[in-house]
């Protein structure tokens, strides 16, 4: 029988906790903030380095420590730009993918010093100061985008209450099928605007969909103030169908709402990359012409 303390392979409990304990931890604070201290100490060495060193007549991208700077500028953007085919390849240990992140998060908000530096504060309308408002729109977005990594997961457990997004949509099935057998002793007109609903696509994966709230061409919420305020029926069995599908309407309309929540939620969590991936590549070629021209006329 094994040890309440030990696993088969030697790995102790103390181990296995502090493992489980790694896993769950945010990439912001991975390895104690490692990442954190370590580019506050390359932007604050940069910094004291561009006030001690004089370079003649000033502080400019064609100097030696412009050079330098630049170069260190742009091994980070290369580097940094790697992580989407980082993702493919997870692996553990010190440089897992969450430990890869965190450096990327980190390191690009280092950036913002070792860049500006680099252009020793002299920006015009050149090939030299996009690479640099491009560089500074790159870390912008990925700023958004850790502030919506930090805010929304939260939102989207809470909204699933312990569904996953196919039981969700099982439930909104299950439900539609009751609602197909408790329409049939309903009016003509009554059953009509019951198929309406159950015929509208209410879960349309666009963009606009995805962000759209309940309006008024809800065909959910139009049957069910339709059924809601539609005279009683004559006996009493048809006005207990009239109940019935009144309040699965209701639950229907409450289950798309959970989903579409949760499809804003996603789609709020993914929207910021179609901004940050285009500018990165832009920010890529850009960076290659600033330094072909450098050379060029050097």
């Amino acid at each position: 029988m094994a040890s309440l303390s030990s696993r088969d392979d030697g790995e102790t409990l103390a181990e296995i906790e502090e493992r489980h304990a790694a896993d769950h931890q945010s990439f912001l604070a991975h390895r104690a903030f490692f990442w954190a201290k370590m580019a506050v100490f390359i932007a604050l060495f940069v910094i004291v380095t561009y006030l001690l060193i004089d370079v003649e007549p000033r502080h400019n991208g064609g100097s030696w420590y412009g050079y330098a700077l630049g170069t260190l500028g742009a091994g980070l953007i290369v580097w940094l730009s790697w992580l989407g085919i980082r993702k493919r390849r997870p692996t553990p240990g010190s440089w897992s993918l969450k430990g890869w992140t965190s450096a990327h998060v980190y390191l690009g908000l280092s950036l913002t010093v070792i860049g500006t530096m680099h252009t020793g504060f002299q920006l015009g309308w050149n090939v030299h100061t996009l690479a640099w408002v491009l560089m500074m729109l790159v870390i912008i977005s990925g700023v958004f985008g850790i502030a919506v990594y930090a805010a929304l997961p939260q939102r989207l457990s809470e909204n699933r209450r312990e569904m996953t997004r196919e039981q969700m949509i099982e439930s909104l099935a299950a439900i539609d099928k009751q609602l197909e057998t408790a329409a049939q002793p309903l009016s003509r007109e009554d059953t009509d605007v019951v198929v309406a609903a159950l015929e509208q696509d209410v879960l349309g994966t666009g963009v606009i969909a995805r962000f759209r709230g309940p309006d008024r061409h809800d065909a959910t919420r139009s049957a069910l103030d339709h059924i809601s305020t539609s005279r009683a029926y004559d006996d009493d069995a048809s006005d207990l169908a009239q109940q019935r599908v009144r309040s699965l309407l209701g639950k229907r309309a409450g289950q798309i709402d959970q989903i579409r929540r949760q499809m804003r939620t996603k789609a709020l969590l993914e929207i910021w990359l179609y901004f940050h991936v285009p500018l990165t590549i832009a920010l890529l070629a850009a960076l290659i012409a600033h330094v072909v021209s450098v050379f060029y006329y050097w």
